[in-house]
């Protein structure tokens, strides 16, 4: 078994929001913490609404149904706020 075998395991376990930020908590024990202004839909929820998230994509991400959100663990690690949308 070679070092590539070991991987640390991104699936979700807890989503906490302050003010400012979101952080999720790994399974692997790790949590990530970024800027909420990267992800505009949950900075303008309501924290109800950013309560009600859900695990999705195999554990591997966050679903918030009301809306209409999602975030990969993969995204958050690498640092990739939300693509900017197009105005018409």
């Amino acid at each position: 078994m070679g070092i590539l075998a070991i991987r640390a395991d991104e699936r979700v376990k807890n989503v906490h929001f302050t003010e400012d930020t979101i952080s999720v908590d790994l399974i692997d024990g790790r949590t990530i913490t970024v800027p909420l202004v990267w992800y505009p839909r949950l900075l303008a929820a309501t924290p109800q609404q950013r309560a009600k998230w859900e695990v999705c994509g195999g554990g591997y991400g966050i679903h918030w149904e009301e809306i209409d959100e999602d975030l990969s663990t993969e995204g958050m690690l690498r640092g990739s706020p939300a693509p900017k949308s197009l105005k018409s």
